[in-house]
């Protein structure tokens, strides 16, 4: 980690560099405690647009939510959803489908009848889930890696982030998502900078140029980051934007 302090300053960047463009997680990286969009984000990240720093949101949420999003924060970059299996840019003409997301919502359907009490069904966007099935985080997360390790199933990754349990293909991740993000926006892995919280983050966070933990992020995030920042979740959005910018 190459965090450093300097008095009331800190160091962001490293020296002589700056990113062509920026990926950022959502749920408690461009929301606050209260998991609303912290309000200063929606400046910072028109002004990275503005100066021609495209914005790409990657995120374990899924599509229609994340749509949302980034048209109205008016963000130019693809969308990366459901941890690298939905892929989305208005320009492409077609939705790129990294997995089926019948096969994890079998498997969450099995697991209910091995645990007892366990609900299957999950959280609520998976009404609109495409590529992968999530559980309740506090659902038991030891037994459920367990019993999936144990089955037919057993190819499946299980991912706690701070808002689900994600039973999902092993090929996606938001890291191999942004990939092929990046090759169809004809930019490097090393022009990127991105800024999460969570343990689906750190995919994004070895392959990019440069990454961002923000305040509150898990412990074992942090330690992986470049710069941890000192401003809790979406407070970390505008004075970084800031550094990037001046």
């Amino acid at each position: 980690m190459s965090f450093v302090s300097l008095g009331k300053f800190m160091r962001w960047l490293p020296d002589d560099w700056k990113p062509k463009v920026v990926a950022v997680d959502i749920d408690g990286t461009l929301t606050n405690e209260n998991k609303l969009i912290e309000p200063t984000v929606i400046d910072a990240l028109q002004r990275l647009e503005d100066a021609g720093i495209p914005v790409i949101l990657a995120t374990g949420n899924v599509r229609a939510i994340t749509y949302g999003l980034w048209r109205f924060l008016n963000l130019s970059g693809p969308i990366c959803c459901e941890n690298g299996g939905v892929l989305w840019h208005p320009d492409w003409g077609e939705t790129n489908y990294r997995a089926d997301g019948s096969e994890a919502k079998a498997a969450a359907q099995w697991l209910a009848t091995k645990i007892e009490g366990l609900n299957w069904e999950g959280i609520e966007t998976n009404q609109w889930r495409e590529s992968e099935w999530c559980l309740a985080a506090d659902e038991d997360l030891e037994k459920i890696t367990q019993l999936i390790s144990e089955s037919k199933w057993s190819h499946l990754s299980v991912i706690r982030t701070g808002f689900a349990i994600h039973l999902m293909e092993p090929q996606l991740s938001k890291g191999s998502g942004l990939k092929i993000i990046l090759e169809r926006m004809g930019m490097r892995a090393a022009d990127l900078l991105c800024v999460g919280d969570a343990p689906n983050d750190l995919s994004m966070f070895e392959i990019a140029g440069w990454s961002v933990a923000v305040g509150g992020a898990f412990a074992y995030v942090s330690q992986a980051a470049d710069v941890v920042s000192p401003f809790a979740h979406g407070k970390t959005i505008a004075p970084l934007v800031d550094a990037i910018l001046s």
